[in-house]
């Protein structure tokens, strides 16, 4: 499996997107500082995450997130609750 997750950063509030084949490894790897990308937004949380049988499906729906606004925006609009 693969997973495109969204984390939240408790100092800042910017969300990060990413994509693994193993979110627990990664999580461990962000809350630890180990991934240059959230290193200086720690403590950062886990607030969704979309499990795919593709690694390019995952990757396609990664870069969606990244790159075009209305897609992350839909996102955001949808887990609301979970960024507060």
């Amino acid at each position: 499996m693969y997973y495109v997750y969204v984390l939240k950063s408790a100092k800042d509030g910017d969300i990060y997107v990413g994509y693994t084949n193993d979110l627990r490894r990664r999580m461990q790897e962000h809350q630890s500082g180990k991934s240059f990308a959230t290193s200086f937004r720690l403590p950062v949380r886990l607030v969704y995450y979309e499990a795919y049988a593709s690694e390019n499906d995952a990757r396609t729906r990664e870069r969606r997130l990244k790159h075009h606004g209305r897609a992350i925006r839909l996102l955001k609009e949808r887990i609301s609750g979970s960024l507060l």
